[in-house]
């Protein structure tokens, strides 16, 4: 029992939380504070959107705690996801 405890450490919440909270600011100031051309702000923004979703995923929902299998379970939907945002995207103008 004391194993599993071992392995299974309690994630540190409040550094996530506030690396969120970072990354939200940081993306209002990409936003608002700079003048980029808007191909350039999609980009910083996507980016700083998927590091926050790897966040959450990986110490929110504990994946960084499970199998590989659970991993592989929870990563399979996402190529169908950026084919469906591809496909959106394609439909406007840059």
């Amino acid at each position: 029992m004391s194993d599993a405890k071992a392995k299974h450490a309690h994630p540190p919440y409040m550094f996530i939380w506030g690396m969120l909270t970072v990354l939200t600011f940081a993306e209002l100031f990409t936003v608002f504070g700079f003048h980029m051309s808007k191909r350039l702000v999609i980009v910083i923004l996507l980016f700083m959107a998927i590091w926050k979703a790897l966040l959450v995923a990986l110490y929110f929902m504990h994946l960084r705690f499970e199998t590989n299998r659970l991993r592989l379970l929870a990563v399979a939907p996402l190529p169908l996801a950026v084919i469906m945002i591809m496909a959106v995207i394609t439909e406007f103008r840059w």
